[in-house]
């Protein structure tokens, strides 16, 4: 028992860790991956008939998108791209939510796949950004 409590203490330091010492770049990386796993995580409990976990999961990726993503979108200096990635994360938020009422794992994997894709767009462009 304490074995597992100081084995999750110990991820959460080395989490909190990667955190503080990240680049604002890594920590908008960190975000993609962790709503990604979030939403997988949903995919299994609808499997499992968990529902108290999928909605657990689910609104993780929703804060994750609305909280983190979203929020991170600076529309004053992003111009149209950053119209469109709002409306893009608006439109995730959108897939989550009705995932969730419906059990529906086809919005779940559309979700997932959109939030690949555009964090596979900005982790291409670290490199880009490290060298400025």
């Amino acid at each position: 028992m304490y074995g597992m409590r100081g084995a999750a203490a110990y991820g959460r330091v080395g989490i909190e860790s990667h955190v503080l010492s990240a680049s604002p770049h890594k920590l908008i990386s960190l975000l993609f991956d962790g709503a990604i796993q979030a939403i997988k995580g949903a995919k299994a409990h609808i499997a499992q008939k968990n529902i108290a976990a999928k909605a657990q999961s689910i609104s993780k990726a929703l804060d994750i998108v609305n909280q983190g993503l979203l929020a991170a979108v600076d529309k004053e200096q992003g111009g149209d791209l950053a119209e469109r990635l709002e409306a893009l994360y608006t439109y995730v938020a959108e897939l989550l939510l009705k995932a969730n009422l419906h059990n529906d794992v086809a919005k779940l994997d559309e979700a997932a796949a959109l939030l690949e894709q555009i964090g596979s767009a900005w982790k291409e462009i670290q490199p880009q950004i490290e060298g400025a």
